[in-house]
């Protein structure tokens, strides 16, 4: 309890910096936006290219926890995308939904804990659910809610392939992918460039997370009116997710226990910053995002510690 405490109360001291700043007047009601797009256009780029250049393909390469992490996630994620435009839902707000119930907090969460309770063995497994994360899921959400709004804008004719040259120009997609490149040649980072990359890729999620406690304080009164849906997305992110990790990783396809341990613990993590950045940006689903961020990350504090309770 005392670790799991130890690292998710940062997150509510953050969150609350930027609720107070807003409320005491400190910040404006244009500082939430300004520090969102630092993130979305620069701090986290630079983290998703200094951590996919600077990776070791070989190491990370391992096929059934990627295949026992990385399934469950996209098929929750599919589901509730699915379900959400059945219950008619603009495309690019169910891709919103559809991140807020996988998108786990693998980096600032994750990456600790998994050191804490695993040992240093447990940081490849957690940089790989990292990747995926961060990196294909993110990516996902973002072709599709550029396919949303071109259908949206009218060039139905053209849309995948505007929504496609669209994304890539998108940085936080991009940056991965020049990142996987620049590992490919077998080359390393200066030590100046590393540290530049390793500065203000640092600030992602600082800024995130004050940006979402400036959100939380100009929080519209009709926000309130989603709270089911960001309780639904709540308990799928905390329940579903990890219940379907487990089985995927045991049964189908049989990995040690401790790496099974390890897939559970990274999918049951609450909702990281990334979906309310992306909703925060394209202006869709603000509150649901934030809701699910915020829900996840204080219930997180008991289903994280019962998970560790089982372990043991």
């Amino acid at each position: 309890m005392a670790s799991t405490l130890t690292i998710l109360l940062p997150l509510f001291a953050l969150i609350a910096v930027g609720y107070l700043a807003r409320r005491r007047g400190v910040l404006d009601g244009n500082a939430g936006s300004a520090l969102n797009a630092f993130v979305v256009w620069l701090a986290l780029p630079a983290l998703l290219f200094e951590v996919t250049a600077t990776s070791s393909w070989t190491a990370l390469w391992q096929p059934g926890f990627i295949l026992a992490f990385g399934l469950p996630t996209l098929l929750v994620f599919a589901v509730v995308f699915v379900l959400r435009r059945r219950g008619g839902r603009h495309i690019a707000d169910a891709s919103v939904d559809a991140i807020a119930a996988t998108y786990a907090n693998t980096g600032y969460v994750g990456l600790p804990l998994c050191l804490l309770v695993f040992g240093r063995s447990s940081q490849v497994e957690a940089t790989i659910a990292t990747l995926i994360v961060v990196c294909v899921l993110f990516s996902i959400a973002v072709v599709l809610i550029e396919v949303g709004l071109q259908r949206a804008a009218g060039s139905r004719g053209r849309t995948l392939v505007a929504a496609l040259s669209r994304s890539l120009r998108n940085p936080v997609v991009l940056a991965p992918i020049a990142g996987a490149v620049f590992s490919g040649t077998g080359l390393t980072l200066p030590p100046v460039a590393e540290s530049f990359l390793k500065m203000i890729g640092q600030a992602a999620t600082p800024c995130a997370l004050v940006s979402l406690g400036l959100f939380l304080a100009d929080r519209p009164q009709g926000a309130e009116t989603n709270r089911r849906a960001s309780l639904a997305l709540s308990a799928v992110k905390l329940v579903a997710m990890p219940l379907l990790t487990w089985g995927f990783a045991k049964f189908v396809f049989h990995l040690p226990t401790r790496t099974v341990h390890a897939a559970v613990l990274l999918a049951a993590l609450p909702t990281g910053t990334g979906p309310f950045m992306l909703a925060e940006f394209y202006r869709r689903e603000v509150g649901v995002a934030s809701s699910a961020t915020l829900i996840t990350t204080v219930l997180s504090l008991g289903t994280l510690t019962a998970l560790l309770l089982a372990f043991a």
